[in-house]
Formats: structure tokens, C-alpha cells, sequence
């Protein structure tokens, strides 16, 4: 049903009425709310309300002056526009037409930094700003995303049980939490993203080695099939299997042979790697990912190099062999998947502690396991690893341990057979390198920082007494207490 009236009350609004908004709406509204419209161009509005009026009540609007005037007290609506200065722009609008206690939510892939901003500017005048980040994509706008909400808690009882029916639902418990304050739904929906780029970079590269290896795309899509039923049953290893398995209709060769070999990216990943760095987090497997697309589209760095540089020319393994190497592979996947979930979650504690928002990680793996880009059944053992103790790692969590103390054979060897046929595992050979880092009882920094106190006098702790020392380098190379 549409109503034309404004005057009406709609429950919740939504503000840009692109797919995600549209689809956001229409989710609001098949779940029984009546949901105020506003789109600049008014043509959206129409559309969505010609093609999806019977979804349920819609109340459109020309202007926002009528659209806020549509929706019920407190009033609460979600912004769903190009992050940035377009969302600057709305909240600018907005802000005068609305009274305290009003909730002004953004459900685009905000940058924290701008949404702490906000949040602070909003409180101010006595309005409510929640940063939500939502995962799913189009369709889990339409069906039921994962949903990250920050903001002030108290607006989390009247909007929360709106999201919450509107998430995906993983045995009945609804993939929505209220994360924390300010910027904390934004900067976890970050983090689910830099890990979405590394799990997509590990299953691109497990395809590679197998490819590579005279495993066909089609006979590829049935051991990705074969793979969902297992440990790394997952939204993306399923999709994987469906563009493997699909044949371009024009040329009657397999789909992924005909797509150019250049994956783009729209900056959540970059984010990721630039914040772990300012947190001093290491996120090396993620931030391996990301270059590994910085790489694949840096058209002249490629074009100078292929043909140029020396290497192992890629072979076929002998078809007795492959399943041996297939396992490996799965093996390597599992394992670098744990790597990157441990190095994102590492990092939204990190952030958790240092902007003081208490996030519970337990309650972060719940609400991922549907929804989501990443969702997957490795995010239950997660959730209750964390539930059951205090972790500083995901790593040291009993039952991971013992996953990749399974996987370790597997792992190395499918990362030595990609190296010696020079097939490329940036992701795969970031992940085991972390892994032995952190495992490492010890470490060269020692050299390093031996190096350190040379060149810049920058002083060094000694393992047998306590202080700070320096060595005289260039004089008699005595020691001194700092």
C-alpha cells in the first residue's frame, strides 16, 4: 500500500533510494513497518513505489520537510547516500528540521573517523547518530543483512528491535548488535571488509594453484562445491562454485576466462591496512590482499614485467597427484581464512581498548555468521572461542589451535609447490608468515634494533637487566645506561 498522505505516520524513513536504500525499504517494509520515502530525484521514489508497492506501506515524499513531518516521534531514519560529502550534505538539511531525541542513522560505508565526528556534532544539538554498517550486499538489503550499529545505546532500545527484524537470523538469534559508541559499527563493518578482501584473495589464489596445476574451471566449481560442505563451508566459497561452474553464453568458454584479470576496489580495504597501521596492528595477510588488487590493476608495471622477468614456467601435476594437492590447497585455505579473521579481530580489539568502546567479539562472530559477505561456519567456532575466554588472538583459541596444527603439513606444502611453479600466493604466504611470526620464540628485531642504535643512537632494552642502553659505535664502543 502507498500513501501519498504525509501527514501519515511512517515508523522509519529511509533517505536515498538507490538499490541498497531501495531494497533497505522494502525489507523495512515487508517486515511490517510502515517506511517514509525521500529521494532527491523523485523518479526513484516513483519507481520503487510502481514496481514494489505491494512490498507494503510506503509513504512517499517530495521534499524533506515532508518527509520528516511523516514519521512518528522519536523519529528515526536511516541515510543511505554516497558516503562522504553527500551525506555531509543531508545531515546539514536534516539537522534543522528535527528535535531532540530524533535518530539520524547511516547506513553507508562511512569512514569511523567521519562518523565520530558526527555523532559528536549531533549530540550536541540533542539528536542521535548511529553509524551502522550493513553487509549483504543487494540482496542482503532485500532478504536480511548483517548489521553493525554504533551510536548512543539509549537510541539502541528504540531502534534496535527495527534492525533486528529486519537481519538475517542464524538459529533464530538475529544478526543485528548494538557494537558500541560513536564510530564502533563503522569501524567493525571496515575490519568485516579488509577480511572479505583476504578471504576473496586466498580463494582466487587456491583456484590459481589448482588451475594452474590442469584442474579445468569446471572441474574446479566441484571441488569448491565439494569444499562447502566441509570446514570452509562459506557465502563466498558457494559463490565461487557458480562462477566456476558458468560458461560465457557468447564464446561457449568458461566464465572466469573471458573476465579481464583486474580486480578493483572501493577504499574499506585500503582503510583497514591505514588504520591497523596508526593502531599499530599488524594486518599483513589483509594488507597483502589489498596490494594483490593494487598489483592486478597496475596495467604498465604488468605490461613491463610479463615475458620480461625470469621464472619456473607454471606445469601441469600429473592428474595421479592432484588430489593430494587439492588437499593441500583446502588445507592452506582454511588455514590463512583463521590468519585473516585473527588479524581483523586483533585489530577491532586494538581499537575497542584505545577509543574505550567495550566491543564484545563474541557478539561481532554472532552476528557475522549471517547476512554478511563473509558469513561463514567457522564464525560459530569463533563466537564461542571468544564467549569462553578472554582471547588476545584468535590464534591461541583451543580448538583453532588444534585446526591448524591439522592444516600445517597442507599449508606449507601448497604454498612451496605454488613457489616452485611460480604461481603467486602473496595472500597465502602473508598468513604463514604471520603465523611463525607471532609463534616465534624468537625474533631478528634484535638485529634490527642493534641497527637502529647504530645509525640514529635510538637505544635498545638488554634480555639480562632491566633499562635502556647505547653503545658508543664510533668511539670505544662502550655501553651506557639512557
Amino acid at each position: 500500500m502507498t500513501v501519498n498522505d504525509t501527514t501519515a505516520s511512517a515508523q522509519i524513513g529511509v533517505i536515498g533510494l538507490a538499490v541498497m536504500g531501495s531494497n533497505l525499504a522494502r525489507n523495512f517494509a515487508r517486515n511490517g513497518y510502515a517506511v517514509g520515502l525521500y529521494n532527491r530525484t523523485t523518479s526513484k521514489t516513483d519507481e520503487l513505489i510502481a514496481d514494489h508497492g505491494g512490498d507494503g506501506t510506503f509513504v512517499a515524499s517530495t521534499t524533506l520537510e515532508d518527509f520528516v513531518a511523516s514519521l512518528e516521534r522519536p523519529r528515526k531514519m536511516v541515510i543511505m547516500v554516497k558516503a562522504g560529502g553527500a551525506t555531509d550534505a543531508v545531515i546539514e538539511q536534516l539537522v534543522p528540521l528535527l528535535e531532540e531525541g530524533d535518530i539520524v542513522v547511516d547506513g553507508g560505508n562511512a569512514h569511523y573517523e567521519d562518523t565520530r565526528r558526527r555523532e559528536a556534532a549531533l549530540r550536541e544539538v540533542g539528536l542521535h547518530f548511529v553509524g551502522a554498517g550493513i553487509s549483504g550486499g543487494e540482496e542482503g538489503a532485500l532478504n536480511g543483512p548483517s548489521i553493525m550499529p554504533g551510536g548512543p545505546a539509549e537510541s539502541y532500545e528504540t531502534l534496535g528491535p527495527i534492525l533486528e527484524a529486519i537481519s538475517a537470523k542464524v538459529d533464530g538469534e538475529p544478526c543485528c548488535v548494538h557494537i558500541g559508541p560513536d564510530g564502533a559499527g563503522h569501524f567493525v563493518k571496515m575490519v568485516h571488509n579488509g577480511i572479505e578482501y583476504a578471504d576473496m584473495q586466498f580463494i582466487a589464489e587456491a583456484f590459481d594453484v589448482l588451475h594452474s596445476a590442469g584442474l579445468t574451471p569446471a572441474e574446479l566449481a566441484d571441488v569448491f562445491r565439494e569444499w562447502n560442505t566441509g570446514d570452509l563451508d562459506s557465502y563466498l566459497i558457494e559463490i565461487t562454485a557458480e562462477v566456476l561452474g558458468h560458461v560465457d553464453a557468447e564464446t561457449g568458454r568458461p566464465f572466469v576466462s573471458i573476465v579481464q584479470d583486474a580486480a578493483e576496489q572501493k577504499g574499506t580495504g585500503r582503510w583497514t591496512v591505514q588504520i591497523a597501521l596508526e593502531l599499530g596492528v599488524p594486518v599483513s595477510t589483509i594488507a597483502e590482499s589489498v596490494f594483490a588488487r593494487s598489483t592486478s590493476g597496475h596495467a604498465a608495471l604488468r605490461a613491463a614485467s610479463k615475458g620480461v622477468l625470469p621464472g619456473p614456467a607454471r606445469g601441469e601435476v600429473p592428474a595421479e597427484q592432484r588430489a593430494e594437492l587439492v588437499e593441500q590447497v583446502r588445507q592452506a585455505l582454511w588455514a590463512s581464512k583463521v590468519v585473516a579473521y585473527a588479524q581483523g579481530l586483533d585489530q577491532i580489539r586494538t581499537a575497542s581498548e584505545e577509543f574505550g568502546w567495550d566491543i564484545d567479539i563474541a557478539e561481532v562472530a554472532k552476528i557475522w555468521r549471517g547476512g554478511c559477505i563473509i558469513r561463514a561456519r567457522l564464525l560459530e567456532r569463533i563466537r564461542s572461542e571468544y564467549a569462553a575466554g578472554n582471547l588476545t588472538t584468535l590464534l591461541e583459541a583451543p580448538s583453532v589451535v588444534a585446526g591448524l596444527e591439522a592444516s600445517q603439513a597442507g599449508w606449507r606444502g601448497a604454498i612451496a609447490h605454488a613457489v616452485a611453479s611460480g604461481v603467486p600466493v602473496p595472500g597465502f604466504s602473508a598468513a604463514l608468515s604471520y603465523y611463525d611470526t607471532v609463534r616465534a620464540e624468537h625474533l631478528p628485531a634484535a638485529l634490527v634494533q642493534g641497527q637502529r642504535d647504530f645509525f640514529g643512537a635510538h637505544t635498545y632494552r638488554r634480555t639480562d637487566k632491566e633499562g635502556t642502553f647505547h653503545t658508543e659505535w664510533s668511539g670505544d664502543r662502550s655501553e651506557t645506561p639512557q
